[in-house]
């Protein structure tokens, strides 16, 4: 049997599609909302996989300095990073990628989960990033649940 819990924690930031084509490659913002699911090979002494507290302050710490209250570009995206950059104050993040929702939890789920959980034997195997009430997307971990592998993507629309 595995066990698996989720934490979600919300956050506000604005993005920028870099070569959209459309409007999302305007700046806009979203009211974001990051499903965080975890798993481990043993509970504690008290029968959890991990404390929901202990993750809330990890998640939630990480995407408050990092992503709530700032924008999130692509480094391919040099016009808006040299755009947000004129604006003093200003808080923003730069990604390997475009910062869609899919990146996002692809981020999310391979490089801010093991940094956040490495010192527990607590492992994420989803993260799940709701862009609007109707649309997600999903990174999951693909084959093996030991850590060690990618994130594999997919996103909904819900109409």
């Amino acid at each position: 049997m595995s066990l698996v819990i989720m934490r979600r924690i919300k956050f506000c930031a604005g993005h920028r599609l870099y070569k959209h084509g459309g409007k999302c490659e305007f700046f806009h913002g979203h009211n974001y909302v990051a499903d965080f699911y975890v798993t481990a090979d043993e509970v504690d002494s008290v029968g959890r996989v991990i404390d929901f507290a202990d993750l809330k302050a990890k998640f939630k710490g990480w995407l408050d300095e990092n992503w709530d209250h700032g924008f999130i570009l692509s480094e391919q995206d040099e016009n808006g990073i040299n755009a947000i950059k004129q604006v003093v104050p200003c808080k923003y993040f730069v990604m390997p990628y475009n910062p869609t929702a899919e990146s996002m939890a692809r981020y999310l789920l391979d490089y801010v989960c093991p940094e956040l959980l490495g010192d527990s034997n607590v492992r994420a195997v989803k993260v799940v990033v709701w862009e609007t009430e109707e649309a997600f997307a999903e990174a999951r971990v693909a084959g093996d649940v030991d850590g060690s592998t990618t994130a594999s993507l997919s996103s909904v629309t819900v109409d």
